[in-house]
């Protein structure tokens, strides 16, 4: 796929590839290891730090997922977001998926920053700094987990269940068995990305009902239209040419008057019938609720408000602790 047939069909992950790249390439320009950054150049450009993000500088939530350590981190981030990106963002819209993206950045960085901060209570850990756009990507991964699993089609073409659990437990595996990965960034964004494609997977179901039962009622309709006319036909010619063979005894005259008569009772009938076999209104079509197209929506409101009082809280617990050493 070019990058124009790639921007007509997913233009979000056509750009948020872009800004990937640029930002890598600005890093290299301005002296920065393109293999091995160091951990100055990396906070310098917003990478996600405990001491820094849970204090005055929260934006490194957002930040850090543009952010990549050395090339083999962006080559292989941003060959996942090209395969998963051409995918979810026709599935779910170019603006659910942006939120989608960014909501599970926020979520594997708060995630990551919890554990590092509950490891140093404990004593078993130490400050740390983590960047990357895979919390976001596994996000994606688990909304086509979720979307396979409710058998939500793009295209046309419903996705593989069994292939995208593959691969998704390959990169947790792979996460557990390689020192330097984020595993908790990675496992924050799979539940972020799995509890917002829960809202979009149920609103789909809805509408999903909802048109079907309107395709049932028009099917119906089409068929009740065509049996009544067919009941309600006038009497045919052969009918008539049989009444008219019983009275042959009749008066030319009364003969042609019974005719007359039988003709306009024939058109009368027939114009009845016509009238009542158009006469059945259509039922007007359901639509469905506004509140199943708002409920991704919702969904992702009452996340951002979560992440919002999680990230306060562990604020408040860093303060506490400041003063307390104080």
């Amino acid at each position: 796929m070019t990058i124009q047939q790639l921007f007509k069909t997913a233009p979000v992950t056509t750009l948020l590839l872009v800004s990937f790249i640029g930002l890598f390439i600005m890093q290299v320009l301005t002296g920065v290891d393109a293999n091995n950054p160091s951990t100055e150049a990396l906070l310098k450009w917003g990478a996600n730090a405990l001491p820094y993000t849970m204090q005055e500088q929260p934006w490194r939530l957002v930040s850090s997922a543009f952010l990549h350590i050395g090339l083999m981190h962006l080559l292989f981030n941003g060959f996942a977001m090209y395969f998963f990106g051409q995918v979810a963002e026709p599935m779910f819209g170019s603006a659910k998926f942006l939120a989608l993206f960014l909501l599970s950045a926020i979520g594997g960085n708060l995630l990551n920053s919890y554990v590092t901060w509950q490891s140093l209570l404990d004593g078993t850990g130490q400050p740390g700094l983590s960047a990357g756009a895979s919390g976001g990507i596994m996000g994606i991964g688990a909304a086509l987990l979720i979307a396979a699993l409710f058998k939500i089609s793009v295209n046309g073409m419903v996705l593989n269940l069994k292939s995208l659990i593959f691969i998704m437990g390959i990169n947790l595996v792979y996460g557990f068995a390689v020192p330097g990965i984020d595993n908790a960034g990675h496992i924050g964004g799979a539940i972020t990305g799995l509890i917002i494609a829960l809202a979009f997977a149920i609103a789909y179901r809805q509408r999903l009902a909802v048109a079907l039962q309107n395709a049932a009622v028009y099917q119906n309709q089409n068929l009740h239209s065509y049996q009544t006319t067919y009941i309600y036909q006038p009497p045919s010619v052969d009918s008539y040419s049989t009444h008219q063979a019983t009275d042959l005894d009749i008066t030319d005259s009364r003969s042609d008057d019974a005719y007359t008569q039988s003709n306009t009772g024939t058109d009368a009938g027939s114009d009845i019938n016509t009238v009542h076999a158009n006469s059945i209104p259509p039922k007007t079509p359901i639509k469905p609720s506004f509140i199943w197209q708002l409920l991704p929506w919702l969904a992702m409101l009452l996340i951002s408000i979560g992440f919002v009082w999680w990230w306060q809280d562990i604020h408040y617990q860093i303060l506490q602790v400041l003063k307390a050493i104080e």
